[in-house]
Parts: structure tokens; C-alpha cells; sequence
């Protein structure tokens, strides 16, 4: 016997289907003895009818009044799960951010949980209830609701977990674990049997969209023993621990992200503060840069490209032309047709000619690389979009991730 968090990737309330295997392993992990605590997701597709329905209203409405409006979706969500479980004879209850103790800061539509009091959690549990907390949400110290933006369902799992010093927090998705590659892509990927927080923290950096790269960091950094399984098959999933079979394998995983977009500011004047000057600039706006690269060009110019994210393109630019007099450059170029393929593998640090064998698969491939970034664990090359998915393939089999 023990204390579980189960996270369900969407909890599908209308779906009779999905709502049954929701079900189902609630009672399972109950019947079994085990305190269970369920963190219900909501619908993305729900959730972005109601923030355009917000945008319709009113397009400057505030954050706050954003985050009252999702959290009670999210509410809602937590109820109707509460009532499936009491359906099937166990007893249940559910709770609120504010009810389940979930104290966070001031940053409304993307909140960072501080503290955690779970006491009414525990209490619940004592009770004999399966608690169902509503995924996302919290209070600030103004007694406001505030929600924590992308990744906040599998934030919410992880916190209640870490807090309650959890035996197992469990995820239940599509997929049943973690696998090398996307099995829609990669027909011959491999489940892993365990994985480390680091390189999972890579692959869900690297848009793998296995778990929220805020939930690998806090469990992590808490030590919250995870496990990703089938939502839908009583089968084993893939445990992440602090260290997983590096010593089997180099590579862990091939993944790719097509979401990039390269800007090149080309023929800027090549004197030192010059890199600077345009990455605070776009720091200040919060825009996340990733692969860089500076070469020299003529005349004592130099050339800078680099990535964002697709959805900060149109801000990195904004950014740029507001900078034009500072910079000077010839000219800007841009571009969203690139997809970031990368290999992840905590063991790769201590294992030279990694680099050299990716780049031999695409070169044998005829796939041209345009940037390339590395570090202890991973390596990442941007490509043409319409090579990704081939990039992945030949990766995949040069590494022999299928064995």
C-alpha cells in the first residue's frame, strides 16, 4: 500500500471509452489499498474555445479575469471526474486549487506554485476519499485565482506529488511509455524500460511532447518517482529515475520539432556589444533563443543567425526592426520552413564520433544541415522541414535505436 498521483493526459469526461479506463485505474490502484490522488487534465480544444471566446468579448481583457474563467473549466473538469469515479462505487471528492492548499505567485496565465499545503489533501485521504484535484489552477496572496499556463496539468501532478512525498506519480497518455522516437514517424521505435530525468527533460524540451519540460525540472529536482503509462492498456510503462541504462545506450531517443523558425541579421558591423545588443533586446521581451551561429562577413561586418519558436517569429522581428538604428544591418532574413532534429542520451558526453555518426546518416540521406548545437546531453541540427521526418528515420536506424 501506498499514496499515488495519477495524471490522465485529457480527461475525456464525454468519451464513455476513455472515461471507463479512467475510471478503471483509479479503482484498481484503490481496491489495491493505495491513497489516491487523481490530477484530471482539461481539453485543449475546450480550453481554446474559451480563451477565443475571452478575445471576442473583450481583446484587452485582463489575465486575471482570464484565469477565472479557465480555472472554472477546470473546476467543472474535476467534478464531473469525481462523480465517474463515485459511479463505480468508490468514494470521492474533488477539490480546488484553493482547497488543495495550492499557493502560487502574482503571475496570472502562467503561474510558478510556491508552496503547497496539503493538509485538507491529507485529510480527504484519510477519509478514505480518492481526491480529484483541478489540474492548473491556485491562489495568490490577494486571494485571486491564477492558473499556470502550458505544461500546468503535468506541473499540478508533480507538485502534489513532491508535496505529499508520493510513492509513484503515475501519467497516463496515449502512448504507453516513452519510446526513441515517435512510433507515427518511426515505425521501429522502442519503448524504454527507464530513462533519466535529464534526458526525458531533453526530449520534452526538444518537442518530443511527452511531459511538460516544467514538470521534469520539479521532479527532478524533488526526486518524484515517475512513470508513464497506457491510459487505455494494462501494460508497463517507462520509469524515469536519476539514472537510466546509459551504459546500454549512447543515444536514448531521436525527436524533432518543427515549431522553429531561423532569423539571419546579416552584414552588422563587427565591433564587440553587437551580439549583445540584439539578444538583451529580445531578452527583455522574453523571446527564447536557441541555435546560434556568427560568421564573418566582408568589409569588417559579421552575420548572426539563429532560432526561435514559430510563435515568437513575428516578435523576434518586431524586435529587430525597433533595434534598426542600433544594429545596422544590411539586411534581415527570415524563415519557417526548419525542423530541429535532435539525439538525446546522458551518455553521450564521454562517447566521442556521436557527433560524426549523425552527421553521417544525413549526409548519406543527401540531408543538408544548416546549424548545429550540442552539450553533455544532446545534439541538435536544424534541417529543411520537409526532411525532418526522413532525418529522424535514418537516425534512428544508423544508431540502432530498434534493437
Amino acid at each position: 500500500m501506498g499514496l499515488i498521483v495519477q495524471k490522465f493526459e485529457e480527461s475525456l469526461i464525454s468519451d464513455t471509452i476513455e472515461t471507463k479506463n479512467l475510471v478503471d485505474k483509479v479503482k484498481s490502484a484503490y481496491i489495491a489499498g493505495n491513497s489516491v490522488v487523481v490530477v484530471a487534465a482539461v481539453q485543449g480544444n475546450y480550453m481554446e474555445e474559451l480563451v477565443n471566446k475571452a478575445n471576442r468579448e473583450n481583446p484587452s481583457r485582463s489575465k486575471r479575469e482570464l484565469d477565472v474563467l479557465i480555472s472554472a473549466y477546470g473546476q467543472i473538469i474535476a467534478s464531473l471526474t469525481t462523480m465517474a469515479i463515485e459511479s463505480s462505487g468508490i468514494p470521492a471528492i474533488s477539490l480546488t486549487g484553493y482547497q488543495a492548499g495550492i499557493i502560487s505567485d502574482s503571475n496570472y496565465s502562467n503561474a510558478r506554485i510556491k508552496s503547497i499545503d496539503n493538509e485538507r489533501i491529507f485529510r480527504e485521504l484519510d477519509r478514505k476519499n480518492v481526491v480529484v484535484i483541478a489540474a492548473s489552477q491556485a491562489w495568490n496572496k490577494f486571494e485571486d485565482i491564477t492558473t499556470f499556463g502550458k505544461g500546468g496539468d503535468d506541473t499540478t501532478a508533480v507538485a502534489v506529488a513532491a508535496s505529499l512525498q508520493a510513492d509513484i506519480c503515475e501519467f497516463y497518455t496515449d502512448l504507453d511509455g516513452v519510446y526513441t522516437a515517435d512510433p507515427k514517424i518511426v515505425s521501429s521505435a522502442v519503448k524504454l524500460k527507464d530513462i533519466s530525468y535529464d534526458e526525458l527533460l531533453e526530449l520534452s524540451s526538444l518537442g518530443a511532447n511527452i511531459l511538460h519540460n516544467r514538470a521534469v525540472e520539479l521532479a527532478k529536482k524533488y526526486n518524484v518517482n515517475l512513470v508513464i503509462k497506457s491510459r487505455s492498456k494494462n501494460i508497463d510503462g517507462t520509469i524515469v529515475k536519476e539514472v537510466g541504462s546509459v551504459e546500454k545506450l549512447m543515444v536514448r531517443g531521436v525527436t524533432r520539432d518543427n515549431e522553429i523558425a531561423r532569423i539571419a541579421v546579416m552584414g552588422i558591423e563587427d565591433k564587440p556589444g553587437m551580439a549583445f545588443k540584439l539578444f538583451s533586446a529580445l531578452a527583455k521581451e522574453n523571446i527564447n533563443v536557441d541555435l546560434i551561429i556568427q560568421s564573418i562577413g566582408r568589409d569588417g561586418t559579421e552575420d548572426i543567425s539563429f532560432t526561435v519558436g514559430k510563435s515568437n517569429l513575428e516578435g523576434t522581428l518586431e524586435v529587430i526592426n525597433k533595434n534598426m538604428a542600433l544594429l545596422n544591418p544590411r539586411e534581415v532574413q527570415h524563415s519557417d520552413k526548419y525542423s530541429k532534429v535532435s539525439i538525446v542520451g546522458a551518455g553521450m558526453v564521454n562517447n566521442p564520433g556521436i557527433a560524426a555518426k549523425m552527421f553521417e546518416a544525413l549526409y548519406e540521406a543527401g540531408i543538408n544541415i544548416h546549424m548545429i548545437t550540442t552539450s553533455e546531453t544532446k545534439i541538435s541540427v536544424l534541417v529543411d522541414v520537409q526532411d525532418s521526418e526522413m532525418a529522424v528515420n535514418v537516425i534512428h536506424e544508423k544508431f540502432n535505436l530498434n534493437a
